[in-house]
């Protein structure tokens, strides 16, 4: 597996350097800060193989996170693993940079020697490592025998000795919808990435089972109670360690013990039966060779008691514009030269209300004139309580020993991805 980890500067100057086995030396790095670092020809792959030596690194910031492998590893897992101790390092220190490594490289190479045992890696559980590596000089009162159990058992994500006087469990479905309309109209991609947030104050070790409106399980239940309901179509699922995947292949159920505090349960794609929140019908003429007018209509199509806010629409002028006359029916709209586009700002649009944006801009004549690529409006918004995929939490139970009452909450977020019309 892994022989050797090393943390670059962004000048190739080695920060951590831990070795692991005996087939690799302390003078390997200087080849990968040669040929990849320092080499402005060399490949951006994310693997560089010299011989029979393999380099996988990644880039955060301005430090490069490199594992030296010498046989035939598995690349996910190597990659898993890096971006796990990139997470590491930022829940220890809040950030991570060069000062930050050069302030904590004692408790870095503490690190590194329990997530990682000859290459191979070990429990790189935040909750867990926290337990008995800590930031401070002393010495950890907790028991070794509760860190073994933990760190050893099924659920090494969670302690079993947590308790809340209040029980509660909320929910964040955050979609971003992304949209690339052409100049006729035509839809040329429209799709949406979700991720499903939790962030669980539940004491003991509760149960958690998780119900959505997907197509598959109303697919099911349509056929013995014979009543139709909306669903969505989910594609590409990704789900956290804590979800039981067999259990989900077999029936689709979501069921898992969660870990304690804020994680990213689920993420999700669609491309299927997409609401989009605003519709724009922009039209622009170039009149003569120093004149463009615009007319932009955006219209919002979810409902009436919903309201999306800091919204923000980016309208496109040629490079010879130099001034520009604006009038809006909502919001307030500014000419800003040194980006040429027109910024549209709208704090507050209600559901199912439409806004409209009239604008002259005029051009100047240029030495050498160049034809205006026209480059598409893109949209910013947020809209709460609105999914563009019509994804919705069906229900969400709590099983725990003790049988106490838990409080859950949802929340559902729509918000702007690559959302371009094209002009």
């Amino acid at each position: 597996m892994i022989s050797a980890v090393f943390i670059y500067n962004q000048k190739g100057e080695v920060l951590i350097s831990r070795l692991y086995r005996h087939d690799v030396k302390r003078s390997i790095a200087d080849v990968f800060r040669v040929h990849t670092i320092s080499s402005p020809t060399a490949s951006r792959s994310p693997v560089t193989t010299l011989g029979s030596t393999s380099f996988l690194h990644i880039r955060y910031d301005n430090l490069w996170l490199c594992a030296v492998c010498k046989n035939n590893t598995n690349a996910a897992l190597v990659f898993e693993f890096l971006y796990r101790l990139l997470g590491l390092c930022v829940s220890y220190f809040g950030r991570f940079d060069e000062e930050s490594v050069k302030n904590n490289f004692v408790l870095i190479y503490e690190l590194l020697d329990e997530v990682l045992d000859f290459g191979y890696p070990q429990n790189i559980e935040v909750d867990t490592l926290k337990l008995y590596v800590t930031t401070e000089s002393v010495k950890s009162a907790v028991e070794p025998q509760r860190v073994t159990m933990q760190a050893t058992g099924l659920t090494t994500w969670r302690r079993a000795d947590i308790y809340y006087k209040k029980n509660e469990a909320f929910v964040d479905v955050i979609e971003s919808v992304n949209l690339i309309l052409s100049a006729k109209g035509t839809c040329l991609r429209a799709d949406v990435q979700g991720q499903i947030v939790m962030r669980s104050f539940l004491s003991g070790m509760p149960e958690c089972k998780f119900g959505l409106n997907d197509k598959l399980v109303l697919d099911r239940e349509q056929k013995h109670s014979g009543a139709g309901r909306e669903c969505v179509e989910i594609a590409d699922c990704q789900f956290h360690q804590c979800v039981r995947l067999g259990r989900f292949d077999t029936d689709r159920t979501i069921s898992f013990i969660p870990p304690d505090g804020e994680f990213e349960l689920m993420r999700y794609r669609t491309t299927e039966n997409v609401n989009l929140p605003f519709k724009v019908l922009p039209v622009v003429r170039e009149v003569g060779k120093l004149c463009v007018e615009y007319e932009v209509l955006v219209k919002s199509n979810f409902s009436q008691k919903l309201a999306a806010t800091n919204m923000v629409v980016r309208v496109p002028t040629p490079q010879a514009a130099t001034k520009c006359r604006i009038k809006v029916t909502v919001g307030k709209a500014k000419y800003i030269p040194e980006e040429n586009m027109i910024v549209w700002r709208i704090s507050r649009f209600q559901g199912l209300q439409e806004a409209s944006l009239t604008a002259v801009a005029d051009l100047v004549h240029m030495t050498k004139p160049t034809v205006w690529s026209r480059p598409p409006i893109c949209l910013d918004f947020q809209v709460l309580m609105f999914t563009a995929s019509g994804l919705l939490v069906r229900f969400l139970k709590v099983f725990e020993k003790s049988d106490y009452q838990s409080v859950k909450w949802v929340r559902y977020m729509t918000k702007a991805g690559s959302y371009e019309i094209r002009i």
